[in-house]
């Protein structure tokens, strides 16, 4: 409708694209939203410039969808540009260059470059701590990501600690099914598994695989996730039906989702 009546390059047209690249991401649809988002990339940059803020926007939504995907250097490549380019218009205090920041961080999680990740996380959230205030839903989810990096790093119990703090606060402030809160619960049982707290992780994993099969749906990647995380803590505790349960049904769902047909 907006096309029609706008033309695909108003403004209002643009940012019904990218909204929609949003849902898609959030849906798990990522080559969807990958598709959509260079087409926003591309006219935004034409028509408004490479350093205009919405611009930029579409570069770091680009960033988190390569980051999806698996395509980490094409991620880092955006994510520095992004960085670099509000750090010089907005300052390196401004929460869009924060955001920037720890989106990068994960980047250079993925990619093996953690202590890297650590150094930045950490920065991050120094900064955020002072201009946001510690309950910020920004600063509990690089917190989040600093106990993810402190799990890669072995750093366990650091990881715990940040972990059962920012899952309290979490619940409290925005609720415990917001997507945020169950990524928290997905990172502390992830640390509870790597401490030998398998009753622990286990019941922490039953519950985010309850909450993002109604939430998601069990088709959603993140859904997907928890059932692989679930399954391999059932192994860790020897319980083998339990375990082949879920990954029979985890491989079942990922070859309807691809299209597969495995007989």
């Amino acid at each position: 409708m907006r096309t029609r009546i706008l033309g695909k390059e108003h403004p209002d047209t643009l940012i019904g694209m990218c909204n929609l690249a949003d849902t898609y991401r959030e849906l798990g649809k990522w080559k969807e939203a990958d598709k959509l988002e260079m087409k926003v990339l591309e006219m935004r940059a034409r028509i408004l410039g490479k350093e205009h803020p919405d611009t930029l926007r579409s570069m770091g939504n680009l960033a988190k969808t390569y980051r999806e995907l698996g395509k980490w250097k094409e991620a880092e490549e955006l994510g520095v540009q992004v960085l670099e380019k509000r750090t010089r218009i907005l300052g390196e205090d401004h929460p869009s260059t924060l955001l920037s920041m720890a989106n990068l961080a994960c980047i250079y999680h993925l990619l093996q470059k953690v202590n890297e990740a650590e150094v930045l996380q950490k920065s991050v959230l120094n900064k955020q701590n002072k201009l946001l205030g510690y309950e910020h839903p920004y600063t509990l989810k690089t917190m989040t990501y600093l106990a993810e990096t402190y799990c890669s790093l072995h750093k366990f119990t650091e990881a715990e600690s940040i972990g059962i703090q920012v899952l309290e606060m979490q619940k409290k402030i925005i609720g415990e099914w917001h997507p945020d809160t169950l990524q928290s619960m997905n990172t502390l049982a992830r640390t509870y598994s790597c401490l030998q707290k398998l009753k622990e992780a286990r019941e922490l994993e039953i519950s985010t695989l309850y909450l993002r099969t109604e939430i998601l749906g069990e088709n959603h990647p993140r859904t997907l996730e928890s059932m692989s995380n679930l399954s391999d803590t059932y192994l860790k505790e020897r319980s083998w039906e339990e375990a082949v349960t879920l990954q029979e049904k985890a491989f079942q769902i990922t070859c309807k989702f691809l299209e597969i047909n495995i007989y």
